[in-house]
């Protein structure tokens, strides 16, 4: 962290920042030692053992940009920022820099591998994949070209077609520039589909979508353009052009927002795959319709909107939100009278001492007894 938040290398830090820790090397160090600790049950300082692989503490990732791309530290720091919270959520430790000593602009960006609720981020291939492809989808919302060759299984491409892109007669790469170019000016993918075809490319709305460059013979369905040309990507795409200012993102990762995507992702492999996620509601069962967790969910949820007559997800937050406010009430009241409880067995033990010692004759034995019938419930001291 010291050498990514290395002011020579940052223009003196402007080009620096954080989420969920400082900026200040030490300070951030120690910031994600004690979530680390926390969660890991590791020393977060520990040292390399002599056999064996060490724990990781945190992942360094290194985000280089070409000469032939004039990727300005500006932009570099939006992308970085962008790419950081996409990849990793909104509750990722992370130091975030640009570098601009070297004659290409790069970006560097270690995150904790335990987030602020816990969870584990493993460094591996799998998850490299995964950031490289986040770092497609986020550089081509920026208008910047990715590295084609990091999408999909392996590469995307064949080597041929590899060649072909190399040498500048690619008509697959004909048919990617001309949708990277038009997609900043549309707002849906039948206009993105009507702007090909003006541009004389032949489109065919079959089951899958097919598109045939001008002069070529064969077609090609979108998804084997690359993981971020098929349909649901380009309207993904489509959807966060916006994505250029982190603060007018609408998204505040709530729990219910979070449920929300998790449910429009099950509907469209619904759709798409015509098949439901399984999800066993007794895990020493096989999945089953008579075993399937969703029933008895969706079942018990069905019920409850029925039963209070919820209508919508406003009428649901809106709910709650009155709970929680009775709730916090009854607990402040309850609290009130522990302590007036509290109270009065301390000036009931000072009594019976004062009485002990009095010889009996001042003050009679004394009870003390709870009213259940009045809200709150009262005490009462009686003889």
């Amino acid at each position: 962290m010291t050498y990514i938040l290395n002011a020579d290398k940052t223009e003196q830090l402007h080009y620096t920042t954080s989420l969920n820790c400082t900026t200040d090397p030490y300070e951030a160090y120690l910031q994600m030692k004690a979530v680390y600790e926390q969660y890991s049950g590791h020393r977060f300082d520990s040292p390399k053992p002599k056999k064996g692989r060490a724990h990781v503490k945190t992942i360094h990732y290194i985000m280089s940009f070409a000469d032939s791309e004039n990727v300005t530290p500006e932009l570099a720091f939006k992308i970085a920022k962008t790419l950081v919270i996409k990849a990793f959520g909104q509750d990722v430790q992370a130091v975030i820099a640009i570098h601009t000593d070297k004659s290409h602009v790069h970006a560097h960006f270690a995150i904790n591998t335990y987030s602020l609720t816990g969870h584990k981020y493993n460094a591996n291939m799998r998850s490299l994949h995964f950031v490289r492809e986040k770092s497609n989808e986020v550089c081509r919302s920026f208008g910047v070209t990715p590295a084609l060759n990091f999408e999909g299984e392996g590469r995307s491409i064949s080597h041929y077609e590899w060649e072909q892109k190399k040498n500048g007669t690619s008509w697959k790469e004909c048919i990617r520039n001309e949708i990277d170019d038009i997609l900043p000016t549309v707002d849906t993918i039948d206009e993105l589909l009507a702007a090909l075809e003006r541009h004389r490319f032949i489109i065919n709305r079959g089951k899958y979508i097919s598109v045939t460059a001008p002069g070529q013979k064969r077609a090609v369905r979108l998804k084997t353009l690359g993981e971020d040309y098929t349909e649901e990507s380009l309207k993904a795409r489509i959807l966060w052009r916006a994505v250029g200012n982190i603060d007018d993102l609408h998204f505040t990762n709530t729990e219910i927002e979070r449920s929300y995507i998790d449910v429009l992702g099950e509907v469209r492999i619904l759709s798409d795959e015509q098949r439901k996620v399984p999800r066993r509601y007794d895990t020493n069962k096989p999945y089953g319709a008579d075993n399937d967790l969703d029933c008895y969910r969706l079942s018990a949820q069905l019920s409850v909107i029925n039963r209070d007559r919820i209508s919508s997800i406003s009428d649901l937050e809106g709910r709650i939100k009155n709970l929680s406010a009775e709730f916090k009430k009854a607990q402040e009241e309850y609290s009130a009278v522990l302590l007036e409880q509290e109270r009065v067995q301390t000036l009931l033990e000072q009594a019976d001492y004062y009485y002990a010692n009095s010889g009996g004759t001042i003050f009679p034995p004394r009870k003390i007894t709870v009213c259940k019938h009045t809200e709150p419930p009262c005490m009462k001291i009686v003889s």
